[in-house]
């Protein structure tokens, strides 16, 4: 059931890591609420208690509900939700699963993520494909008309990061599905960040597969991911990896695929994060996402503010549309040196180095940035007192 009415003194009521830190970190892995701790734990007691194959059989229903759960965060059918142990592996899953063929050229922005960047650049070694860069529009973000271009001299791909890990930005990436849906492109899009923290919709967004993270801002456990791939995405990917549990042994020479997007999963998994995500996701529901992102980027708004107002503090968000994440420096005094002051603080923030995004800090000339994350459950006073601390730190 999807709230009304936001609540943030029933939230933080929820939220027992308020009381310990100010946390803005929330890219990074966000504070549970308490049903999502008591859902893992609960899990792991029953393990504890009557065996792990056991307890799997006896909250078979529980488990399965977290794919429709699932399905309904972003939009799709329950066969088309898988679950993996985090957003780089479900990624991984649908990437090498591609039939790329040498001189496919594939298309991304200055926005993607390290580690994606790095499958292309092995991919480019592997099998000869072509890493096509887009360039940003004058707002930061992903440049349509280049886009555009690009598409019409023929692409196989595009793979995009929704919102990156080292700034506020939010690429548009509806009108990006709606490019690729002109050129008839395959459309990856990583919504690490955005799961979560702005309302996803994959009919929508147009994409061919999506990949997200329970940590960041479903407030889920750690070690948790999700894979959504559309009717199309079934049909042209083929796991990189094979198990009994994403495909049957038919024959001693032969198998067959499952019919779902469970064939991305492998046998073994974390079962009692699972049944957490599956909490997270329906309490993020719950609470309302439409709601939420709308306050997750009125603090970050608030936050960018009152830093941009100090004296040798520099705020170095970019985009049209901007979110919770806010990426920082203060003049003389290093990144880290400053993440650890405000930990002595009881502020908890994160850095984020031009090796994190060479594609975008690393052409901006920036060094390592501080990075402040927030989400709904923070308080307008929290945001004063980090500004107030990095005021006190310049």
């Amino acid at each position: 059931m999807v709230s009304t009415e936001f609540s943030l003194e029933a939230v933080r009521a929820a939220t027992p890591g308020v009381d310990n830190v100010i946390h803005v970190n929330n890219a990074g892995a966000a504070l549970p609420p308490s049903v999502v701790t008591d859902t893992v734990v609960d899990y792991l007691r029953r393990e504890e208690a009557i065996g792990g194959y056991e307890t799997a059989d006896e909250r078979h229903d529980q488990l399965e509900a977290v794919y429709d759960s699932l399905g309904a965060l972003v939009g799709a059918p329950r066969e088309h939700m898988a679950v993996i142990e985090n957003a780089t592996r479900a990624w991984d899953m649908a990437i090498y699963g591609y039939p790329f063929e040498r001189g496919d050229r594939v298309v991304t922005c200055r926005a993607e993520y390290s580690s994606n960047v790095l499958a292309f650049l092995q991919l480019e070694r592997r099998f000869g494909i072509e890493m096509v860069l887009i360039d940003d529009d004058e707002h930061g973000q992903i440049d349509l008309a280049h886009l555009d271009t690009e598409l019409t001299r023929g692409a196989a791909m595009v793979a995009m990061t929704h919102i990156p890990t080292s700034g506020g930005l939010i690429n548009p990436a509806e009108e990006v599905g709606a490019l690729c849906g002109e050129h008839g492109v395959f459309f990856v899009l990583d919504a690490c960040q955005s799961a979560g923290q702005v309302p996803l919709d994959v009919g929508t967004i147009g994409c061919d597969v999506l990949s997200g993270t329970g940590r960041k801002y479903l407030r889920g456990p750690r070690g948790t991911g999700f894979l959504y791939v559309s009717e199309r995405a079934l049909d042209v990917l083929e796991p990189p990896f094979i198990d009994l549990h994403a495909a049957d042994w038919t024959r001693v020479d032969d198998y067959e695929w499952r019919p779902d997007a469970r064939r991305f999963e492998n046998w073994e998994t974390y079962y009692a994060g699972k049944a957490g995500l599956g909490a997270a996701v329906d309490y993020a529901l719950g609470v309302g996402i439409e709601t939420t992102a709308v306050r997750i980027a009125d603090l970050a708004a608030r936050l960018r503010n009152g830093l941009g107002s100090l004296d040798r503090v520099a705020v170095h968000d970019k985009g049209a549309r901007r979110g919770g994440i806010v990426t920082f420096t203060v003049d003389g005094v290093d990144a880290t040196s400053v993440h650890a002051q405000l930990l002595a603080r009881r502020i908890n923030t994160s850095t984020s180095g031009p090796d994190r995004a060479r594609l975008d800090l690393e052409p901006r000339g920036l060094p390592t940035v501080i990075r402040a994350s927030t989400h709904y459950y923070n308080s307008e006073d929290e945001i004063d007192a980090v500004i107030a601390a990095v005021d006190e730190v310049r």
